[in-house]
């Protein structure tokens, strides 16, 4: 019993952190996180686009696509060196803003390397080479519009810029995939937890 009491405390620590509780963002969140944006420099346009994502919040977790196309040659800018590729200058903008985000239980579900342009494409112009894509999960958009605010703060945007051709980022909410943590983890602890009850059931 102890044991499944460790196991089942284990448990409900990781879902409490990897899991929002406090519901779609409130006007007056909405309102502190467009205004830190418009002093970052957005633009009108920019600006009505994260309000509309933040007014149609779930306040569930979503995933973020993300489609890049990156330069053959990054931008020259102050603090990048010659030798260096666009992935390089690209990595000073991820490492630092998925680093941070981590804390609050955001984390790449998956990444590859495009195998050959679009195949299929229409309606869009200059679309048909692009580098790598993955998806991002985030716990919440409270916890994306935390980061996307403390991040244009760092002064590494420039970086972004500097390293991509191009780029494509939206959210999908709601979605689902069948390798969820929180049920991954349950079944690991199941089983430890079966094992050490057998165990324990053979040695009396």
């Amino acid at each position: 019993m102890k044991a499944w009491a460790l196991l089942l405390g284990i448990y409900g620590v990781f879902v409490y952190w990897y899991t929002s509780f406090q519901g779609p963002l409130s006007e007056a969140e909405i309102e502190t996180y467009l205004a830190a944006l418009r002093e970052a420099g957005g633009n009108d346009e920019r600006l009505a686009l994260w309000r509309a994502f933040m007014e149609s919040d779930t306040g569930d977790d979503f995933v973020m696509i993300n489609v890049v196309d990156l330069r053959d040659r990054p931008l020259a800018m102050e603090g990048v060196s010659p030798d260096e590729t666009a992935a390089d200058v690209l990595a000073r903008y991820t490492a630092p803003f998925l680093g941070a985000a981590i804390r609050s239980a955001a984390h790449p579900i998956l990444y590859g390397n495009a195998a050959a342009p679009a195949l299929d494409l229409w309606g869009i112009d200059g679309a048909e080479r692009w580098s790598n894509g993955g998806l991002v999960r985030y716990r919440s958009r409270r916890d994306l519009m935390d980061q996307v605010v403390r991040t244009s703060r760092l002064d590494i945007h420039e970086f972004k810029i500097a390293a991509m051709e191009k780029t494509i980022a939206y959210p999908l909410d709601p979605w689902w995939h069948l390798g969820d943590p929180r049920l991954l983890l349950a079944l690991v602890l199941g089983c430890i937890g079966f094992g050490l009850q057998a165990r324990g059931a053979r040695g009396r």
